[in-house]
């Protein structure tokens, strides 16, 4: 499929002009599946918090293939492929529970938390009328037929894993800037479960990457943002990215809200927008700020991690097919939160997920461009805010971030040049 498959047309060698067909092409999605999911990558998982218990586990897929994360008896974060080593099937179905092994309905092949084959029916066959019939054959070695054991990195409480066993460290994944961020907030203090929103958004699953990569439509599309001041193109910003321009962070420091030259003639902006529920900007600065009050790091090609004010959460991405993706969002906060601060991070996640008063904007106006893309398969769109290149800035008026994203794509996915 990959050897006969026709990437679509640049229109330059830079990535300032993206084809339509990178978001609409059936064949060019497999072969990204392969290329960032299931190889050279780490893809988000999950937090510990989630199975804080031996014999806990989650389900949760990498790309298009279903993944369960453990715990086992000896406290070890395991993540198995949810395919049975006899006939393939899917065993696991709940997304979260307890369990001290995994048993396939099918026929009840059993394994360990940790993905080893520990039991199978008939093995040494059934005794029937003085003489043993069936079974296994002799050369069969339980130890070749467990589950797909994955690569696992854990850092901070947050845990990451790969299918490619050679992938290089997490740590020289991110690379020294996007880790800086990254131990912003996963500082090491025990984290605590809050609750989940999921959705799912008939769009290609790259433009959620870039949609929280684009510092240009916050402060137009979302009318919240700039008449709160909560993200603002006049607000004190940056934007960082790790060598390869895949990682990068948005950095942004709340402004006053209210009138502003820079957003005035912006159709978005609605002076006159009060809160009947004034606690929902009840902010508290935290010491682990250290300045920014909101930082949005998009780590390729599985997740984002949000810090809103003070809500925190991990926002995860699920292809499923060319045009569309499972979007899941994870709230938490820190075991040493007071009540306050608790209830504080629940009532600012209000801003987001599916029906938030911020993000609910983002899932439509993906949709609307998915439909645009499917109909006019031949155009291209334009990212050329800021100029060609792709750099850190200290300002939010560019679009470099998708930019140096696709400079990425196109040389993973070998696009002609």
């Amino acid at each position: 499929m990959t050897d006969t498959l026709t990437l679509p047309t640049w229109e330059t060698d830079g990535t300032h002009r993206i084809p339509f067909g990178v978001y609409t092409d059936e064949q060019l999605h497999q072969r990204e599946l392969q290329r960032f999911f299931y190889q050279g990558h780490w893809c988000y998982v999950g937090l510990e918090a989630e199975v804080p218990n031996a014999g806990d586990y989650k389900r949760t897929s990498i790309g298009e293939r279903s993944v369960i994360m453990t715990r086992s008896a000896d406290g070890e974060i395991h993540v198995v492929e949810n395919v049975c080593a006899h006939r393939g099937m899917r065993f696991c179905r709940e997304r979260h529970g307890n369990k001290k092994d995994f048993v396939c309905p099918y026929h009840q092949w059993n394994y360990s938390l940790k993905g080893d084959l520990q039991g199978v029916p008939f093995r040494r066959g059934v005794r029937q009328g003085g003489k043993v019939n069936g079974g296994m054959p002799a050369d069969f070695n339980p130890a070749d037929h467990g589950l797909t054991q994955l690569k696992v990195a854990t850092r901070g409480g947050a845990v990451f894993a790969s299918f490619d066993a050679n992938v290089e460290s997490f740590e020289d994944y991110l690379g020294p800037t996007i880790l800086g961020y990254y131990d912003r907030l996963f500082n090491g203090r025990k984290l605590k479960l809050l609750g989940y929103n999921r959705q799912r958004i008939p769009g290609n699953w790259k433009l959620m990457q870039e949609n929280i990569k684009d510092p240009y439509h916050p402060g137009l599309l979302h009318t919240w943002f700039v008449t709160f001041g909560l993200w603002r193109a006049d607000n004190e910003s940056a934007l960082k990215m790790d060598a390869h321009h895949r990682h990068a962070a948005m950095i942004s420091t709340r402004g006053q809200g209210g009138k502003a030259e820079q957003v005035t003639n912006v159709s978005s902006f609605k002076e006159s927008m009060q809160l009947h529920d004034a606690r929902f900007l009840d902010i508290v600065p935290e010491p682990w700020w250290g300045g920014p009050t909101a930082v949005m790091t998009t780590i390729f090609p599985s997740v984002i991690l949000q810090q809103q004010v003070n809500s925190v959460s991990t926002r995860q991405i699920v292809p499923d097919g060319h045009g569309a993706f499972n979007f899941e969002w994870t709230h938490f906060g820190f075991e040493d939160d007071n009540e306050e601060m608790t209830e504080r991070r629940l009532r600012q996640a209000n801003l987001f997920g599916p029906a938030g008063f911020v993000s609910a904007d983002d899932g439509e106006v993906i949709e609307f461009s998915q439909e645009a893309f499917e109909s006019k398969p031949g155009h291209r769109a334009v990212a050329e805010l800021g100029g060609h290149g792709v750099g850190e800035t200290d300002h939010m008026v560019t679009e470099t971030l998708i930019r140096g994203m696709y400079r990425y794509w196109r040389d993973v996915m070998e696009a002609p040049q």
